[in-house]
């Protein structure tokens, strides 16, 4: 069995927040955040800490992007050294998930339709503060900037709801994209986090709906 990293109090702290931020938003803070947050002075002092968490193995951080802060399984990562169509994580007395890829989705059909499923990952529900239903594979880079790279697999929770402010899977049309929700009086926006890509607007009456939220984020190559 791999040994816990030894983390500070205040290191502890910060990974806890990040934890916090990826719970309710399905994204990890900025150091900004994380600055204000814990009273630092600057964005720096949150750097240097997560910085040291990154030499301990807990955390990724992902140049190029204000969110690039990435959680890390060593476990995980370790059990996963090897590839199957059904992956299997054997871990003694834990709880594990079964939980379905999902690849194309087809215009107009449910996303957890057999059709769509690529393979199933039994994952460790530790991983998840929040259960999921089922992996989605992104594509793109839309998401850049909420840490969420093309071909990661995103942990979804199946919800026909959201806040503002939420990481969802919505159904636009006969498109299935990965955006942050925004809802006002009379438009629902879908935020990309990439200045290169555009908001989506829609209109009342245009054929929307929520497909899930974002609770989770597994890096592909962890499971290759």
């Amino acid at each position: 069995m791999l040994e816990s990293p030894k983390l500070t109090a205040r290191q502890q702290q910060i990974l806890d927040l990040i934890k916090s931020a990826i719970t309710r938003t399905g994204a990890p803070p900025t150091r900004a955040e994380i600055a204000n947050e814990l009273g630092f002075k600057s964005a720096n002092a949150a750097e240097e800490h997560l910085q040291a968490l990154a030499r301990k193995g807990v955390i990724e951080l992902l140049s190029g992007t204000s969110r690039g802060i990435r959680l890390k399984s060593e476990a995980l990562r370790s059990l996963n050294e090897s590839r199957s169509k059904n992956l299997t994580l054997s871990l003694p007395g834990m709880a594990q998930l079964m939980l379905p890829l999902i690849g194309r989705v087809s215009a107009g059909s449910p996303i957890l339709a057999q059709e769509h499923v690529d393979k199933t990952y039994y994952l460790e529900d530790s991983l998840f503060q929040h259960k999921p239903d089922y992996l989605l594979k992104v594509r793109g880079m839309s998401m850049r900037d909420a840490g969420i790279m093309d071909g990661d697999l995103l942990a979804v929770q199946a919800s026909k709801e959201a806040k503002n402010g939420q990481i969802v899977v919505a159904r636009l049309g006969d498109d299935v994209t990965v955006k942050r929700f925004r809802r006002n009086k009379h438009l629902i926006e879908l935020h990309a986090e990439n200045p290169d890509y555009q908001t989506i607007v829609v209109e009342p009456g245009e054929a929307f709906e929520i497909e899930g939220l974002a609770v989770g984020l597994i890096r592909n190559t962890m499971l290759m």
